[in-house]
């Protein structure tokens, strides 16, 4: 696992060197780079040189990624570490990494002081776990890197399994393993003679109703996306993925431009009615000129995936699109590109995702006087008659039922663990030891967090940690890791971001229409197919292909039925869930399917952590 590792305040054993090598895993092969004393050790490593150590009046500092000082400077690792090292012996901490820009993970230590420093980026595209050892400070890019220094085992936590099922990913700053945390994204961690705590670094400052200029706003708009894309482009061995949307349509066009020669896209297509978007991918293909490279993922690809994908994340990680987001790289890779460019990020920074619509309809719901909704509206709608038969009715009851629930629990009003029931999920003795209500605390935590005013203005917020952070980064992250390439995501720019942030929300969500600024300022850019489509991105038709093939669904039952044995899903409703439900909604109840079917997987990996009852 490419990243920095390293510890403070313990020995890492006789051999260091070897220690560190052991946390970083395979990757230590391929380029790494180390400092080790006494009671500290610090390494760095990458595939591609995006990663070093350096030392500077005995403060050592271990970078990865692309740190840059300010929105337009050169991405210079050597002079960035240098301005680090220096700036961290006489400047407040929180405001030297409010200068650092890019993506980023980085471990200074001050062996003389007992201190460490653990940062990462705004969006955390860069990742730095860390855990306590005997009142040291244990730390790397995964939870499996921390596990591999000597002291006790890991174990989990059965409440984070509770909230990867409930989100289908582990929520940060917590991780699946007791005592192991996460450095939250645009946020440092210090460390001080055993004493810790974490500040932010950067927040996010939305202007909520500037006197903006349309034309003036579009500008440098298009300005922002042409530099972030030059910046992050690395001529002939750059390529973008393409799935025919308007973040990577875009990416890839300014990719072209970039280069001064035809961009290298890569997608993915599916033979699956409702899945397959290569359309939309050669259309914006075709208009900007690009070299397209097509793979259609099969059933068998996944059944052959499933392993590699799962022994890959160091908690569960149940995003089925992690598996065409492989085989997408894994292209690129076998045709000689080593980065791809990724559109990541424009859904939650422009308001490009339907469930913003869909709150802002419900929110309507809220002008109503608050006596008017309790004392008449939501009795009436409960008990309205024939709403069995009557499928207005049956909409009107829904729609009070959601909109009455506060933002931003009606953000989960489709939960599939709300909707199953949690006591036809789960076993009774998992349910006593786990906390049902703490997904939804953590959400409304970081929704009050955010100093936004507009309701779509809160909902990014929100999404910047639990849909970027926890979530799409990852995937991408993580799978073009595997794959063998590296990525950059230009989107989350910070000339992007702080666009963003003064465009005025009426601009990103126009009553009901997503991203309508986005797709103004560039529909002039883009083929009109492309501005008006729906988003779908790289879905995968998990639930079709489990009835349909075969293997894939004995790969399933033959995982689950070892999960039975584990004491969290009830038995009965595994066996409902393959022999019932999927057949009446394979696309709702193969999702859990998915979910169930990585969690049993990563139990099975090498962890070198304890069950802690589990199982």
């Amino acid at each position: 696992m490419n990243g920095v590792f390293g510890w403070l305040g313990v020995s890492g054993g006789d051999d260091a060197r070897g220690t560190l090598a052991r946390m970083a895993g395979a990757a230590a092969k391929r380029a790494f780079g180390q400092r080790s004393g006494a009671a500290h050790a610090l390494g760095a490593c990458d595939a591609i040189g995006h990663a070093a150590v350096f030392e500077s009046d005995g403060r050592l500092l271990a970078v990865h990624g692309r740190p840059v000082w300010g929105a337009g400077a050169s991405p210079d690792l050597a002079e960035t570490a240098q301005r680090l090292l220096n700036g961290f012996a006489r400047e407040d901490v929180a405001a030297l990494l409010a200068q650092l820009n890019g993506d980023f993970a980085l471990a200074l230590i001050e062996p003389t002081r007992e201190r460490a420093i653990l940062a990462v980026d705004r969006m955390s595209v860069r990742n730095i776990v860390y855990r306590d050892v005997a009142g040291a400070l244990v730390f790397g890019p995964t939870c499996d890197a921390v596990a591999r220094f000597p002291g006790p085992d890991l174990s989990v936590d059965p409440q984070r399994i509770f909230d990867y099922l409930y989100f289908h990913m582990v929520p940060g700053p917590a991780t699946i393993y007791r005592g192991v945390m996460r450095v939250p994204p645009a946020h440092f961690l210090e460390w001080e003679r055993g004493k810790a705590s974490v500040r932010a670094h950067w927040k996010p400052r939305f202007v909520e109703n500037p006197g903006t200029d349309f034309a003036e706003t579009k500008r440098a708009f298009r300005q922002a996306l042409d530099e972030s894309v030059r910046a992050a482009a690395s001529g002939p061995s750059s390529g973008a993925f393409l799935s025919g949307g308007t973040d990577s349509s875009t990416i890839s066009g300014l990719l072209g431009a970039a280069t001064g020669a035809p961009a290298r896209t890569f997608s993915i297509g599916f033979q699956a009615e409702g899945y397959d978007e290569m359309a939309y991918a050669r259309i914006a293909a075709t208009h900007f000129g690009t070299q397209q490279h097509e793979y259609y993922v099969t059933p068998q690809d996944i059944v052959d995936a499933v392993p590699l994908v799962a022994a890959a994340y160091d908690q569960p990680y149940g995003n089925a699109s992690a598996v065409p987001t492989y085989y997408c790289a894994r292209l690129a890779r076998q045709n000689g590109v080593s980065l791809m460019l990724g559109g990541d990020g424009g859904d939650e920074l422009f308001g490009g995702n339907a469930r913003y619509a869909r709150q802002y309809q419900f929110a309507w719901y809220e002008r109503i006087p608050a006596a008017l909704r309790e004392h008449l509206v939501e009795p009436l709608a409960r008990n309205l008659p024939l709403t069995d038969r009557v499928a207005l009715l049956r909409k009107v009851r829904s729609y009070v039922a959601q909109a009455s629930q506060p933002m931003p629990d009606r953000y989960e009003s489709y939960n599939l663990l709300e909707r199953l029931g949690l006591a036809n999920i789960f076993t009774p003795d998992f349910l006593a030891g786990i906390d049902p209500h703490h997904p939804l605390a953590g959400m409304r935590e970081v929704y009050a967090a955010s100093d936004a005013q507009s309701l779509v203005n809160r909902m990014l917020a929100l999404d910047f940690q639990y849909t970027l952070a926890d979530n799409d980064l990852p995937k991408v992250t993580r799978m073009c890791e595997l794959a063998g390439v590296d990525v950059a995501f230009p989107m989350l720019d910070a000339r992007v971001i702080d666009l963003s942030l003064r465009v005025p929300s009426r601009w990103k969500l126009r009553g009901t229409e997503l991203r309508w600024f986005f797709k103004e300022s560039l529909k002039d850019f883009l083929p009109a197919q492309i501005i008006t489509k729906e988003k779908h991105g790289f879905g995968l038709p998990v639930g079709a292909w489990l009835q349909s093939h075969a293997p894939l669904r004995a790969l399933a039952g033959d995982h689950l039925a070892k999960l039975r044995t584990r004491g969290i899903i009830r038995p009965e409703f595994i066996d409902e869930l393959l022999d019932r439900h999927l057949a009446t909604h394979a696309g709702y109840y193969g999702t859990m399917v998915w979910v169930l079917l990585m969690l049993e997987l990563w139990f099975q990996r090498d962890h070198q952590v304890v069950d802690a009852g589990i199982g």
